[in-house]
């Protein structure tokens, strides 16, 4: 019987995530159709890139299913040199695709990449592989220090995109991965230190981010500039109540609210569905990381445990910051809410990454 539930695998956190993934795009058709129709003449714009996105995704995550995860052990340097590599082809003239001030983007015909999301699974890769082999050196700083190399250098690139949202996510990421590796209290520390001393001293160094902290603090200082987004966010949260105005029936959709779509997707959700619709929608995130620790805490050896631990971390700190972010909690700063926001990279390397959870819960 045990035996037969382990070959099966997780199918649970398959559906839900296949769910979520459908929700995505019901909701960016609500979110966007509007403006999709405005900019592009078609209302659809945006839903028929988050279809092919859902597709290729779904594709990715079945393919992801059943492939033995022990093989990628072997890919931890492949995946850092190709993500690395793509993080650096962002500033090659011609190549990176700038918007709204920021060079995130490769694009290669029609299609775009955003590198970033990418360099986050192949740093959870790497590290998991490491520490699975070194086991033994991570109660030293010494035997820390190729983690922290790599992922400085991925911080670095993804801070001069600029993006410090997902320079965030990876710092953590790579202090989730450590904790975990059983380092003790002491290199750990050490290594915890610098981070404070990082986030403030990136705010200074960059006016706009300090803009940013200012809107955060008070954004109805600057009510028609740093503050307009956060503020518009919180109309659309209040506006929601407890069970929102309805499906499709968001007035902040109107081009009231920047990145509806994207990044601030949760606040249409929000103001549609109520504070018990959201209470529903998080119910499931929750449930998607339980399922990822519960896999990691059954895997019978470190590179599958730290593997399902390093993905279900890199959805956990996205959906949080995402919801810190929209609700006034933490200063505004762009990052997609993953498996919902618009963004077929983000939504493709998510579902294939919940694949590999799936294939380390069947124990191959």
């Amino acid at each position: 019987m045990t035996e037969n539930r382990k070959k099966a695998g997780d199918i649970p956190l398959l559906i839900c995530v296949f769910a979520m993934a459908c929700f995505g795009c019901l909701m960016i058709y609500s979110a966007s159709a509007y403006t999709a129709e405005v900019q592009y003449g078609d209302s659809l714009y945006f839903v028929k890139k988050q279809l092919l996105g859902l597709a290729l995704g779904t594709a990715a995550m079945l393919g992801a299913c059943f492939l033995p995860y022990k093989k990628l052990e072997k890919l931890k340097y492949p995946a850092v040199i190709v993500a690395a590599a793509l993080l650096i082809l962002v500033f090659v003239p011609g190549v990176g695709v700038t918007n709204y001030g920021a060079t995130r983007w490769i694009g290669f015909g029609g299609f775009t990449i955003q590198p970033s999301e990418i360099a986050k699974y192949a740093f959870a890769l790497f590290t998991a592989a490491y520490f699975a082999k070194n086991y033994k050196k991570v109660k030293t700083v010494t035997g820390v220090l190729p983690v922290l190399a790599v992922g400085g250098v991925f911080c670095l690139l993804i801070i001069a995109e600029p993006n410090m949202s997902i320079t965030m996510c990876v710092g953590l990421l790579m202090l989730g991965l450590i904790f975990l590796s059983g380092t003790n209290l002491k290199t750990f520390l050490i290594i915890l230190i610098p981070f404070f001393f990082a986030v403030p001293l990136l705010i200074i160094l960059e006016p706009y981010r300090l803009q940013r902290l200012s809107a955060f603090i008070d954004p109805w200082a600057s009510p028609k500039d740093e503050g307009y987004q956060l503020i518009q966010s919180l109309y659309a949260l209040g506006n929601g109540g407890l069970f929102g105005t309805g499906l499709f029936n968001s007035t902040q959709k109107y081009r009231f609210l920047p990145f509806a779509e994207s990044d601030f997707i949760l606040s249409i959700m929000g103001e549609e569905l109520g504070f018990f619709g959201l209470l529903i929608f998080f119910a499931a995130c929750a449930f998607i990381v339980y399922r990822g620790i519960r896999i990691a805490k059954n895997c019978g050896d470190r590179f599958g445990f730290l593997l399902a631990a390093g993905f279900t971390l890199v959805y956990g700190i996205q959906v949080v910051i995402n919801a810190l972010v929209v609700s006034g909690a933490i200063p505004p700063t762009g990052l997609p809410l993953p498996l919902i926001s618009s963004g077929n990279t983000s939504l493709i390397i998510t579902m294939a990454s919940m694949g590999v959870l799936y294939n380390v819960s069947r124990g191959n």
